[in-house]
């Protein structure tokens, strides 16, 4: 008898928990509303949206569900009154706390009254069934009180919403947005301290300590001694940091006034264009001084190699060295940092070790640069022969619809993946690349090939030429972290070990 109670009392109720009243109007359909493709970079920040982006939108589906029971309704506007009595008496319940789910990302504090109501048909869902009729339960007062106040401590404890759309953030963050500082990460922390200490590092362990990240706090020194800029010994790094420093600014001294000049004039038009466009997203390279910074690197630079002169995409190649350098000197919150407050002196020795470094990098891939760029040529041929070895159906899938890995991996080995990958990820891929032998010239082919299998179910989902070349020119990597970049270097380290000893397995 009692089951028949209940069957008969569930098909009568039409305002049962979770089921919407007959007459009204069905939410929308996310998988229905289509973004419109962003046509610009301000367009692209705008729709891009994180986990810490709170109060931007709001829940369709929880907003149109209407106020089917106004006695209901009347209640849940009548409980904030209420709970500045409860608050004073009943103590926040931690157990509670940790089984209510987060709140929603775009879930507002005005929607405190739709809440309560949702609350109240939770509290109804859980009571108790006696002779079959449903009895509410007399905690549930306690009950939705506690969870309003637990979820409002939730939402207050939250950051303050971020001004950057996730693509322009520096900081080291996996991508599930773990604290970077773990208890390994500060064991890690105190062996590179211990290794730079000394008075002799040892370079060799300082790169095996590097293959899985560098801590931020050691990370500017450890990239100016892995990449031959500062020697092993202690005693003798102040001397050259000095010497190196103003032997660059007796450059700057005897070749920056020459952009002027009829026979240079087009290198520094092209480098006056080329540097606003640098990661336009991150506030920190629209700076006038930092441009300014970066215009005397890279003319310097050209001048000092007339075989290549500037080539577009080396401009790419000076941020990493400008964020990881800066960093010494601001602790947080690079992407907004104002440059021109920091001491002259200060402007400009960061100047002369990104010149230096980006140098030291450039010595070693310049024929990526000369007429032609051989470099490249040879290295997208590499990945070809490298690709129809390891997978052979994503290469027959671009034989068949007639892509060319030049028409995407030009720019992956021109760039070096600094267009695929966000900002925060090519520091990270870096520290591994200076802890290789031969990182950016011969490492990187295998960390290309293992980035293109990362993708192989959207590139054999894919059945037209058009939809490829999208794909492979614009990836989905916004939300990669620490991690994901670990994973890929992983990939590749294993590709390496396969075949860069046994050149034959890929060659036709």
């Amino acid at each position: 008898m009692a089951t028949d109670n209940r069957i008969q009392f569930w098909r009568r109720n039409a305002k049962v928990p979770g089921r919407l009243p007959k007459n009204s109007p069905k939410p929308p359909n996310p998988s229905n509303l289509k973004s419109k493709k962003a046509s610009s970079f301000h367009e692209f920040a705008r729709s891009t949206n994180d986990a810490w982006d709170i109060e931007d939108e709001v829940d369709d589906d929880f907003l149109s569900l209407p106020a089917s029971r106004p006695s209901s309704l009347s209640h849940a506007q009548d409980r904030p009154r209420q709970q500045q009595h409860y608050h004073q008496d009943i103590e926040p319940c931690s157990e509670l706390c940790d089984r209510l789910p987060p709140p929603m990302a775009g879930e507002g504090l005005e929607l405190q009254g739709e809440a309560g109501e949702g609350e109240a048909q939770e509290g109804e869902a859980e009571a108790g069934e006696v002779n079959g009729r449903v009895t509410k339960s007399n905690s549930e007062a306690h009950l939705n009180t506690t969870s309003v106040r637990c979820t409002l401590q939730k939402r207050q404890s939250l950051p303050v919403r971020a001004i950057l759309p996730l693509v322009a953030r520096i900081s080291d963050q996996n991508a599930s947005g773990a604290p970077p500082m773990t208890v390994r990460e500060k064991s890690r922390l105190d062996k590179f301290k211990q290794l730079l200490a000394s008075p002799n590092t040892d370079l060799d362990e300082l790169r095996k300590q590097s293959w899985s990240g560098i801590p931020r706090e050691v990370r500017p020194i450890t990239w100016r001694l892995l990449s031959g800029y500062l020697p092993a010994n202690m005693e003798r790094r102040e001397l050259v940091l000095r010497r190196k420093r103003d032997e660059y600014f007796g450059f700057i001294e005897q070749y920056y006034h020459s952009r002027t000049d009829e026979h240079y004039k087009d290198t520094y038009r092209q480098i006056h264009i080329d540097i606003p466009r640098t990661n336009p997203l991150i506030p920190l390279f629209q700076q006038p001084a930092v441009q300014e910074v970066f215009e005397r690197i890279l003319f310097t630079w050209a001048i000092r190699h007339p075989a290549s002169g500037y080539v577009q995409g080396i401009n790419d190649l000076v941020t990493p060295f400008f964020v990881v350098f800066l960093s010494e000197f601001v602790e947080e919150d690079v992407e907004n940092f104002d440059v021109a407050a920091l001491p002259q002196d200060t402007q400009k020795n960061i100047e002369a070790d990104c010149f230096w470094c980006m140098n030291k990098l450039l010595d070693g891939i310049q024929d990526n640069y000369t007429f032609a760029q051989p470099g490249i040529q040879n290295k997208v041929k590499a990945l070809e022969e490298l690709v129809s070895r390891i997978d052979e159906d994503i290469h027959g899938h671009f034989l068949r619809y007639e892509v060319e890995y030049l028409q995407f991996a030009f720019r992956w080995m021109n760039n070096l993946l600094m267009r695929e990958l966000p900002l925060r990820c090519t520091i990270r891929l870096w520290d591994t690349y200076q802890a290789e032998a031969e990182g950016f010239s011969h490492f990187h082919l295998y960390v290309c090939a293992a980035f293109l299998m990362e993708w192989r179910k959207e590139i054999l989902s894919m059945v037209d030429f058009q939809g490829l070349l999208m794909l492979l020119q614009n990836l989905p990597t916004i939300h990669w972290g620490n991690e994901e970049v670990g994973l890929l270097l992983a990939e590749a380290y294993r590709l390496k070990y396969m075949f860069a000893d046994a050149p034959n397995h890929y060659k036709r």
